[in-house]
């Protein structure tokens, strides 16, 4: 097998020279009981992984890395008797116990044995499999391990989808649309009527501004400091788009309130967190989606907290449960709902990633697919 492993992280940019993703031939693991093998068609590059090459999000090397992913089965493991060899999955990078506190209470997403397990580079079911020709330990990136042809999973990490969806659509769903898709349906429970104002229109932003549109919010204010993002917001259902320092006033003359009911932080940063809670309604909600770096707090007036009814919501993986979310956003998109096609940028082979680094660091990209 191929896959794309980080021996070292924050080298300088740009990552076209300095490479610091390697492409290497690897020897296949074999599935053990509770684990799938899955031969990858597309894999999709998230800002998740950028944060990994940076240094930001610290992870042990060296690492496989990648988490979004879709493919066929190719192998299953002693005890996995509900998925087949030729499933059609997408790849999610939560896998849950099913039996903690967290999972019976519908919560997977924030199951501490999968948590466990993706901080220390090791399968739900067990160790790390994947070696170096030397014999050296490469750890799984957040039990997925997608920049590759083939991966080892746990049965966890997979959601069986039908055959009709199309790989470059599928490839999406196990992040970008999950978590943009679950902030606004499953944590916020945006209703029809609402507004919502979305900051940070990477994919993940793109997919809380197409679930806002899909929950029938009466507006949906879109912001970036990228202008060249704003069209395809619109055409992805916001309806207003502008850049941070406008981002008070469009709301106000959108809504005609002085906030929108719900703000989306999709951007990492707890300066616009803080923004986001700025510009929320009485009694309206800030759902924090993006990742900072570990070093950043969020200072804010904790008065608008008891004050005014204001609610500062935490989002990982959109809430979501992955079983049951991916096939009902298919549903979406089949019917027209969910135009997820307007994510994907572009396709690349998995030789050009460390190039795809630097397009995603620069906005250039939204989501650019991969191929083995």
């Amino acid at each position: 097998m191929r896959a794309s492993v980080l021996y070292s992280a924050g080298l300088p940019r740009p990552y076209a020279d300095s490479k610091p993703l390697v492409l290497e031939d690897l020897d296949a693991p074999a599935p053990r009981a509770g684990e799938l093998a899955v031969d990858i068609s597309y894999s999709s590059l998230c800002h998740s992984d950028l944060s990994v090459v940076d240094g930001v999000r610290v992870r042990p090397l060296p690492m496989a890395l990648g988490h979004e992913a879709v493919g066929r089965v190719a192998a299953v493991g002693e005890g996995v008797a509900d998925v087949q060899v030729g499933d059609h999955v997408v790849l999610v990078f939560v896998p849950s116990c099913g039996a903690c506190k967290l999972c019976r209470a519908g919560r997977p997403a924030l199951c501490p044995k999968a948590a466990e397990a993706n901080g220390s580079g090791d399968l739900l079911h067990g160790p790390a499999l994947l070696r170096t020709r030397q014999g050296e330990r490469i750890n799984h990136h957040l039990g997925v391990s997608a920049f590759a042809d083939h991966a080892v999973v746990a049965r966890e990490s997979v959601v069986v989808i039908d055959d009709d969806v199309p790989d470059e659509v599928a490839a999406m769903f196990g992040c970008a649309v999950l978590t943009g898709m679950g902030a606004v349906a499953n944590t916020a429970q945006v209703q029809a009527g609402q507004s919502v104002a979305v900051f940070g229109l990477g994919a993940v932003g793109l997919a809380a501004v197409m679930a806002a549109k899909l929950a029938g919010a009466s507006a949906v204010v879109a912001i970036d400091p990228n202008t060249a993002k704003h069209p395809l917001a619109l055409e992805a259902g916001a309806t207003h788009a502008g850049v941070p320092d406008e981002a008070a006033e469009l709301i106000r003359q959108t809504t005609g309130e002085d906030g929108a009911d719900v703000a989306i932080e999709a951007a990492g940063s707890a300066r616009v967190l803080a923004a986001c809670l700025e510009v929320t309604n009485r009694g309206g909600a800030a759902v924090a989606v993006g990742l900072p770096h570990p070093s950043q707090e969020l200072t804010v007036p904790a008065l608008q907290f008891a004050g005014a009814g204001k609610r500062l919501l935490g989002s990982y993986m959109g809430d979501a449960v992955p079983g049951r979310d991916i096939p009902l956003y298919l549903e979406h998109w089949r019917a027209g709902r969910l135009p997820v096609e307007l994510l994907h940028t572009d396709t690349r082979p998995l030789a050009e990633l460390n190039e795809g680094l630097d397009a995603l660091a620069a906005g250039d990209v939204v989501r650019r697919l991969f191929t083995p």
